[in-house]
């Protein structure tokens, strides 16, 4: 079985009104219902159309319940960044960066794993993947790692796009069961700037 999968939100070539007005913060225990909340749903949004409603739900049941991702925030090895669109108070978006996991065909040294990214449909094509990612990038390199390192769905081509867009380059591939179905995903990697 394969890591989690990571979406995003497309890096925007047009200013727009939520620009400039993402605020971020790390989750905490407390948010783990709204978080399971918003990772079942844009998990969905994201691969709903693309794969059977038994595989969907059997993954979405497992990885994203209150309780798992109540013991995920426990986990020391995960750190959880949430989005905010200017000022509401439900996140928009997410990330979670895994640390000690490595697949093996991750060449960079010292990688950290984005295992997920994900936007709400309502907030794509504002930043908000932008700015998670960017986070993401301070995170690894505040923490001393040099790579970071993700897998995404072969057939996810907005993903993968955002991610060339950034840097990231194909450097493998593994199985990512969801449900009962194997499926291939790409395996990608950047340096992490300001490391030498």
């Amino acid at each position: 079985m394969g890591t989690d999968r990571s979406a995003k939100s497309s890096p925007g070539k047009r200013p727009s009104p939520m620009s400039g007005q993402t605020r971020l913060r790390t989750a905490l225990p407390a948010d783990a219902e709204r978080l399971a909340a918003l990772a079942a749903q844009t998990f969905r949004d994201t691969f709903a159309d693309d794969n059977s409603p038994e595989d969907m739900e059997a993954y979405v049941r497992a990885a994203f319940s209150p309780e798992f991702v109540r013991a995920e925030l426990a986990d020391g090895a995960n750190a959880f960044l949430l989005a905010f669109a200017s000022d509401a108070e439900q996140p928009a978006g997410y990330a979670k960066l895994r640390s000690g996991t490595v697949d093996p065909g991750v060449t960079g040294p010292n990688p950290i794993e984005l295992q997920r990214l994900y936007v709400d449909r309502s907030a794509l094509g504002h930043g908000i993947g932008a700015a998670l990612l960017q986070a993401c990038l301070e995170s690894a390199r505040s923490a001393g790692h040099r790579t970071l390192w993700l897998g995404v769905w072969e057939r996810n081509a907005r993903a993968i796009s955002f991610y060339e867009k950034w840097g990231f380059e194909t450097v493998g591939e593994h199985v990512f069961r969801l449900g009962s179905d194997d499926q291939r995903d790409l395996i990608m990697e950047r340096p992490v700037p300001g490391i030498a």
